[in-house]
């Protein structure tokens, strides 16, 4: 079922390639076959985008079993195969950026100007640093150990990858799940959430267009119940990787341990921005409002817990108020527009609540509602400062993925660094000084899979991503992710042709 609703040619210039369904198997899309229909809502407007048919378990079993004959060919090609077939998808996405960018911003409400200058140019240099990566799947070098024999390290494809990825960064989600996987020789199954499909959808269409082989790359769109319950426990998947809060991704671990598989989560976050009394004020405001902000909030590490060292506290929530009071919320597509809409109506409401509840025992210094007049149809929510809240109150130590900012004093340095540490997660942080010896404490102490320094929130290709604790295991990114994709097996040869050896007489006989 297409219908494509009232939304503008400008608005989604690829509308039409999604006539043919929401699911993309073995190089060319396809119908669900569950029965049931899902709408993409723009939540700028609250109109419906795109319905259509959701997957099921039988669309599930169709793409992973393209993806498993895809798989001996692909994994038997050469680096240098997989590598020009990346560079090629990285020229087709560029290619076609803007469609990109228009269909991430209308599914998930983000301004355009985060879609074009975020989104889609970091998903083009994750492909061309894949592309190159491919080349390098490196293991221990080949060496004498034993004195008798030599060893080496082979670095192997696993088979078929069933993925899972989240609302919030759609297509670039896409890209960190898909990429090191065919990179190292896999093939995949990618279920996006059914929110927010398009551009992971795109991707796949893209990735076959510059000829990667069909089956390779396959999109599933259904619901995580069926569809992405039914890819995680299938026998022929080998591995699974999600990404998604962290309750979701201890199902998640429950269904892919039962049959052993290999297992790669990125949780959730709760990222302390600690402020010592020595940093450069300006700079921590300005870094925490866009840290607290980016993608309204809807980011495992964004700036949420701002501890501040109480010399500069004041000032620096007066300041942080004033500077979220000058954020421009509006229509996504719209030039001036700072910030866009939550996800959905029914997360709004989730943020919302949490900051009602929060009344009873902290300060809203700012925001804490929805705009009214023009913004009313739309899952908006304004840039929310909360002080005073306790360390072990709700706000401070759960994930409230909006566009809400707690923060607290501390005296001493070993305090900051204790209270950045209390909670469940571990995805990032950040610590702000202008002291080496402060910071590079910072960087030791803090549990966290990246630690910022004098900034939050720069990603990049070439490092790794991932959390410690309730916020996962394994990595994103970089040439670390091939810790991830590939498999290590060690060979061994005997260089000495004798038939008996000295280890023998272990089992039987004499020296």
């Amino acid at each position: 079922m297409h219908n494509p609703g009232n939304t503008t040619p400008e608005r989604f210039p690829a509308r039409d390639r999604f006539a043919d369904g929401a699911q993309f198997i073995a190089g060319r899309p396809a119908q669900g076959t569950s029965g049931r229909t899902h709408t993409v809502v723009d939540p700028a407007t609250g109109e419906g985008v795109l319905t259509y048919e959701l997957a099921g378990a039988d669309d599930v079993d169709a793409a992973v079993a393209a993806a498993r004959e895809a798989f001996p060919d692909w994994a038997g090609a050469t680096p240098g195969e997989r590598s020009d077939a990346l560079h090629r998808f990285a020229a087709a996405v560029a290619e076609r950026a803007e469609d990109f960018a228009r269909a991430e911003s209308l599914q998930c409400g983000k301004p355009l100007k985060l879609s074009r200058e975020f989104d889609v140019p970091g998903t083009i240099d994750n492909i061309a640093f894949f592309a190159g990566a491919a080349r390098h799947l490196q293991g221990q070098s080949a060496g004498e150990y034993s004195g008798d024999h030599t060893s080496y390290v082979r670095r192997e494809p696993i088979g078929v990858v069933g993925s899972v990825a989240p609302w919030n960064y759609p297509l670039q989600m896409a890209a960190w799940k898909i990429l090191p996987a065919v990179a190292a020789g896999n093939t995949v199954v990618l279920k996006p959430a059914e929110l927010t499909p398009l551009t992971s959808l795109l991707f796949a269409q893209a990735a076959t267009d510059a000829g990667l082989p069909d089956g390779v790359v396959n999109i599933v769109t259904g619901t995580g119940r069926e569809a992405g319950e039914h890819l995680v426990g299938h026998p022929d998947v080998a591995m699974t990787s999600f990404t998604g809060s962290t309750a979701v991704g201890k199902r998640v671990a429950e269904i892919a341990t039962a049959s052993v598989k290999r297992l790669h989560l990125e949780l959730g976050g709760k990222a302390p921005f600690v402020v010592f009394d020595d940093a450069d004020l300006d700079a921590a405001v300005n870094g925490a409002v866009a840290g607290a902000l980016i993608n309204t909030g809807q980011d495992c590490t964004a700036a949420t817990r701002a501890y501040v060292q109480r010399p500069l506290y004041e000032a620096f929530v007066e300041r942080t108020a004033a500077l979220m009071e000058t954020v421009r919320l509006g229509d996504p597509f719209a030039p001036g527009t700072d910030l866009g809409p939550l996800v959905s109506h029914a997360h709004r409401d989730r943020v919302a609540a949490f900051v009602d509840r929060a009344r009873a025992y902290a300060s809203v210094v700012t925001g804490g509602e929805a705009p009214h007049g023009e913004l009313t149809n739309g899952a908006y929510y304004r840039p929310t400062l909360i002080a005073g809240a306790p360390q072990d109150s709700e706000v401070v130590q759960a994930e409230i993925f909006g566009p809400v900012l707690v923060v607290l004093p501390f005296d001493t340095d070993d305090e900051g660094i204790a209270l950045a540490n209390d909670t469940p997660y571990g995805l990032a942080a950040s610590a702000w000084s202008r002291d080496v010896y402060r910071t590079g404490r910072a960087t030791r102490d803090i549990r966290a899979g990246c630690v910022w320094i004098n900034d939050h929130i720069p990603i990049i290709s070439e490092m790794p991503h991932g959390g410690y604790r309730a916020s996962g295991f394994g990595k994103d990114m970089s040439a670390y992710s091939f810790e991830e994709y590939t498999q290590i097996k060690h060979v061994m040869y005997d260089n000495t042709a004798v038939a008996r050896k000295d280890w023998h007489r272990t089992v039987f006989g004499d020296r």
